[in-house]
């Protein structure tokens, strides 16, 4: 970055100036969603993975193809169906004309890949994608290759079609920070999209923030300082969900199987710090926590059937939690 600040909170103020341009910028394509595009761009300057849940026509692919315009980042889309394999993602060596093996670079191989259905492909192939999301490298016959700086797995997943589709699994859904939940637009949002669809000339967004600058402000974030008592609420709001265990709460012993591990209670900091920051405040507090915890925990805790037979969804299951 060519510009030069003062002192961390003049970086930061800046930040949040460039963050309310990219969101206006978003904004001239993608109509409504806004607290999605949040959640988005707050995962994505966390240095972490999202997963999109919602049904057809929500505009999930726009809205990941639009930030990787208005960011300047390379993008790759992969389509996830049942005879994928991980070669088609990872890449594959082939023989050249030496009789020598190269590596050919798969769609992986960008700053934002998005996982298109997801749950479309086997378990076999969806584990292709476990170590580039968490060492952010491919390994191809004992050779370890780094993915480009930064890198985001932004998946979508269709909520009501079952046939011809996979569960993710457990470790495959936590390694996503968080899981976010598309719904339909407003009476009069679904008017504007309207209008500004049918004619076929909808505006490409401009360049707002550049690689270095994104690379800049996640490190930034990270230099963000925490008290304790914000540790605390995290990992105490994450046990809580552990049934069977000393600090589970009551709800978690009736209604749950399984709670979150500990990436959870990472995440409740590293979302609440993002969160703090996009909403002016310098340090995060109890409340950051709180307003990151629904789509960092939905996808970690497995409620058994009696929450099922009282019609508990896990949504009630988490503002139980935070209410206690």
């Amino acid at each position: 970055m060519n510009v030069q600040f003062k002192n961390d909170v003049e970086a930061i103020d800046a930040f949040v100036d460039k963050y309310a341009e990219l969101r206006k910028e978003i904004g001239k394509v993608i109509v409504g969603q806004d607290e999605v595009v949040k959640n988005v761009l707050m995962a994505m300057f966390s240095r972490s993975h999202a997963l999109l849940i919602g049904v057809p026509g929500l505009a999930k692919t726009l809205m990941i193809t639009t930030i990787a315009k208005a960011i300047n980042l390379s993008f790759n889309r992969i389509q996830f169906t049942p005879d994928l394999m991980p070669s088609d993602i990872m890449g594959t060596e082939i023989l050249d004309e030496n009789r020598k093996f190269n590596f050919v670079k798969g769609p992986i191989f960008a700053n934002i890949v998005l996982a298109d259905e997801i749950n479309r492909t086997p378990p076999k192939t969806q584990s292709a994608l476990l170590e580039a999301m968490q060492e952010r490298s491919v390994s191809m016959n004992a050779v370890t290759y780094t993915l480009p700086d930064p890198f985001f797995v932004l998946a979508t997943q269709n909520p009501i079609e079952q046939e011809g589709t996979y569960p993710l699994p457990e470790a495959q859904q936590d390694r996503f920070m968080f899981n976010i939940l598309l719904d339909y637009p407003t009476f009069q949002e679904e008017i504007d999209i309207v209008k500004s669809t049918i004619h076929g000339d909808m505006e490409e967004p401009r360049q707002i923030i550049s690689v270095e600058e994104i690379v800049f402000y996640q490190k930034l974030l990270q230099k963000v300082p925490i008290a304790e008592n914000v540790y605390q609420y995290a990992v105490n709001l994450a046990t809580m969900t552990r049934p069977c265990t000393t600090k589970a709460h009551k709800w978690a012993n009736d209604y749950l199987t399984w709670g979150a591990g500990p990436r959870a209670s990472q995440f409740l900091i590293i979302g609440a710090r993002t969160h703090a920051i996009l909403n002016g405040k310098y340090s995060p507090d109890i409340e950051d926590i709180k307003a990151v915890a629904h789509p960092i925990l939905r996808h970690r805790i497995i409620k058994n059937y009696k929450a099922e037979a009282e019609g508990i969804s896990i949504e009630d299951i988490i503002t139980e939690l935070i209410k206690n």
